[in-house]
């Protein structure tokens, strides 16, 4: 096979609409007949994935290689950043934690993983027909583009043609693009082949006297104005309106505590989907009110966020109405923080040593170390209400937690996982209700609670919704941008 061609989105800021534009193209060109991979050099996310040889990626890559119809691979992402504080992040390198670094040490010494960014991506070339490259950011951040190693720094590593996006839905497009190109060198420059802008509402012909005046200004093409696509695909974490929602509207009502650390928020996706039950995110108790399930997520620092519950005054909330039989479901750090003691012995979690009281609702312990768990995992329910429920997600997780009461599931090769006492449930699997039967049990286990009928409810399962949403993604752009340009930027003929 042939060296893989390649494409490179970048964008005049975060949340331009990068990531679902390099998943609108990874679609269009699996359904052109090209094997294509998606590829970003550093994410920064605290949305993670398990691979299936156990090596942790941001899920952005993932979802782009669901929509190639492509096993997520980690060489897609080779360095992912996991903010624990406001200034320092766990460095994950090929998979696997480097250790935690001040943002400052990281920016001194990223360009020493340039060997790791270039085997990954030379080795992906090898296998595939297109590789969708996503930038970071913006290119014009003049203040790093001298250690760049994700936008511009990285086409010119890989020799990428690179199309430019801005979001007219927040305004000032033109300026976007246009004070984008103008800081640009004139060597980054001429590596664009095409702008494009983004999230558009309304009558494309109002904007054409705009289109051709940044086209003279910028000397380059608008290639697509792609129309604000009303599809449900994961996003990335830090800028998610999902974590907006705040009223369900739907007869049940499930609040999920919005943690300062929130990670693996698209644990929840499948649920909202159900057309009984309504997903919203709260971050105090006026908003918590009366729900009828409370779930808590994982975190990636689960003793701050914690406190943050302690303090704010949503510990209180939370343990009243588990007191009067409110459903509780914690996964990960969220099952870590139900529990009675959380001791940080080497201060590997929090940065000191400590032993902290958890919320006192599972009879568990968990004791934290430097070691990480990552696996993908297949496990049966075993908790009284949704017993017999199919599970496929994966673990990712520092710290042991001992449990002395009930199972939540046991393992498909032996073993229990998670602890159930009463209406509360702790699990560490994420992506525990894609399969699907989970979401069904809970929904209906929750209806026969409130005296709703729940046999109504068609739901579908999380694998073809996805495949919908992705299709529907790809004929949108597919309808608004030239591919001609895109396939001729890349030195290849339309299919």
């Amino acid at each position: 096979m042939s060296r893989a061609k390649c494409i490179m989105v970048q964008g005049t800021m975060s949340g331009a609409g990068k990531s679902l534009l390099c998943a609108a193209l990874c679609r269009i060109f699996a359904q052109d007949g090209l094997r294509a991979v998606p590829f970003k050099s550093q994410n920064m996310a605290l949305n993670s994935f398990v691979t299936k040889d156990g090596l942790e990626m941001g899920r952005a890559q993932v979802v782009q290689a669901q929509a190639a119809g492509v096993e997520p691979d980690v060489r897609m992402n080779p360095i992912l950043l996991k903010p624990s504080s406001d200034v320092g992040s766990q460095v994950i390198v090929n998979g696997e934690v480097r250790g935690q670094m001040k943002a400052s040490e990281y920016f001194r010494t990223k360009r020493q993983l340039v060997p790791d960014i270039l085997k990954a991506y030379d080795s992906l070339a090898e296998e595939a027909d297109v590789i969708v490259i996503e930038g970071a950011g913006s290119p014009a951040e003049i203040n790093l583009k001298s250690e760049d190693i994700v936008n511009m720094g990285l086409a010119e590593m890989v020799d990428a043609p690179v199309l430019l996006v801005g979001d007219i839905d927040r305004g000032g497009v033109f300026a976007q693009l246009y004070g984008t190109v103008e800081l640009l060198e004139e060597k980054e420059r001429r590596r664009i082949k095409g702008l494009v802008i983004n999230k558009f509402r309304g009558d494309v012909e109002i904007l054409r006297p705009g289109l051709s005046m940044l086209e003279e200004k910028t000397h380059l093409p608008v290639v697509g104005v792609v129309p604000y696509l009303k599809v449900d695909i994961e996003d990335e974490d830090s800028l998610s309106q999902r974590l907006e929602m705040r009223d369900g509207k739907k007869p049940l009502d499930a609040a999920i505590i919005r943690l300062p650390h929130l990670s693996n928020f698209t644990d929840f996706m499948p649920l909202e989907q159900h057309p009984l039950l309504g997903v919203r995110y709260v971050s105090n108790a006026h908003e918590l009110g009366a729900p009828d399930l409370i779930l808590l997520p994982g975190t990636k620092n689960t003793v701050d966020d914690l406190l943050w519950l302690r303090q704010c005054g949503l510990e209180t909330a939370l343990l009243k109405l588990a007191a009067k039989g409110t459903p509780v479901l914690g996964v990960c750090g969220g099952y870590q923080m139900l529990g009675q003691t959380l001791d940080d012995p080497t201060g590997s979690e929090s940065g000191r040593q400590q032993t902290l009281r958890g919320l006192g609702l599972l009879p568990t312990r968990t004791v934290f170390s430097e070691q990480k768990r990552r696996a993908q995992v297949k496990a049966t329910v075993a908790a009284a209400p949704f017993a017999g429920a199919e599970l496929e997600g994966y673990e990712i997780h520092t710290g042991v937690t001992e449990a002395e009461g009930e199972p939540f599931a046991h393992y498909s090769g032996g073993g229990r996982e998670g602890c159930v006492q009463g209406n509360v449930f702790g699990t560490y699997l994420h992506g525990l209700f894609d399969t699907g039967t989970l979401t069904e049990a809970l929904a209906g286990w929750l209806c026969r609670r409130k005296g709703i009928d729940p046999s109504d409810a068609a739901l579908i399962p999380m694998e073809e919704y996805r495949r919908q949403q992705f299709d529907i993604l790809a004929d949108g752009v597919r309808g608004a941008l030239d591919m001609d340009a895109v396939y001729a930027a890349m030195g290849m003929e339309r299919r």
